[in-house]
């Protein structure tokens, strides 16, 4: 993108922008990321009552990381892919045991954390720390395509490619870069969006290539949608919904209950096991990770 669309979507941003509670300036490091980590393919709209739930309890790090890990499944209730609770009560615990509690403002250190990828990483850097880093997500990609290559849809993601094309978009000062950074995030999800573009209320409409070229359809790779209904992702999260509903084990006539192949039921299952999301106890029952079975 020129750099001349640089002021015209700072402008439009500081009128635009959502009130969002993970951009105020009290938010906090820790705040940034734990939002990055439920907004990862989730609506806002779903993640504003988890996130401030989730802060409500573990206000940080070390709240989060003396906590078993099953806890962190049962809170992280509907938001789906339900790893990422794994991953982030992991990541309070590294960041416990090696950065003092503290999360890092380097990449390279938020790279090391567990469930921390590229994306994140640079989210992190640039909204809690200010930093010069590109922040590239499918909004990001998708307004880039259009704005910068004239092409109505990015197409398949090369990390490499993404970041380098986006980092030659940043302007050079640290804090405008990361500010710029949300701008272009934002004007994705509420202008540029991938059905039904807005571009009558696009600040940066009038140097767009996509529209100068007469918004032509997007005839590259497709990006296959993924299903979810009857899916092993679907069933995961039913008998998931089982262990978070109650206050401890539960049979396995509970679990079987929920779905009605038994062949795809046990592959689920088997699949939350293997990811540590379940627990099979010696007495048959199963439990959210770190339970204490009584004796």
């Amino acid at each position: 993108m020129p750099h001349s669309l640089i002021d015209p979507l700072l402008r439009w941003y500081d009128g635009a922008a959502r009130d969002l509670p993970w951009r105020r300036p009290h938010a906090g490091p820790w705040a940034v990321l734990v939002s990055e980590i439920m907004l990862q393919q989730t609506p806002v709209s779903r993640v504003l009552p988890a996130y401030e739930a989730w802060l409500e309890r573990w206000p940080d790090p070390s709240a989060l990381a003396a906590a078993a890990p099953g806890e962190a499944v049962r809170m992280w209730g509907k938001l789906g892919y339900p790893r990422r609770a794994l991953r982030l009560h992991d990541c309070a615990r590294v960041l416990v045991e090696r950065f003092g509690g503290q999360v890092p403002s380097d990449v390279d250190a938020l790279l090391t954390l567990p469930g921390i990828g590229a994306y994140t990483a640079r989210a992190v850097a640039a909204f809690a720390f200010g930093q010069r880093a590109p922040v590239v997500d499918t909004n990001v990609r998708r307004t880039v395509a259009r704005a910068v290559t004239g092409q109505g849809a990015a197409g398949p993601p090369s990390t490499a490619r993404d970041l380098a094309a986006v980092e030659a978009l940043l302007p050079d000062e640290p804090g405008v870069a990361a500010r710029f950074s949300v701008a272009l995030m934002e004007l994705g999800a509420l202008v540029c969006t991938a059905r039904a573009p807005r571009c009558g209320s696009c600040p940066v409409a009038a140097m767009c290539a996509w529209r100068l070229a007469g918004s032509p359809p997007y005839d590259g790779p497709a990006v296959r949608p993924q299903r979810f209904a009857g899916t092993d992702r679907q069933v995961r999260g039913l008998l998931l919904d089982v262990l978070r509903a109650g206050d401890g084990p539960v049979p396995r006539t509970a679990l079987d209950a929920v779905w009605a192949d038994p062949v795809q039921r046990d592959r689920a299952l088997g699949a939350l096991i293997v990811d540590g999301l379940i627990d099979p106890l010696p007495d048959g029952r199963f439990a959210l990770p770190g339970h204490t079975p009584r004796l």
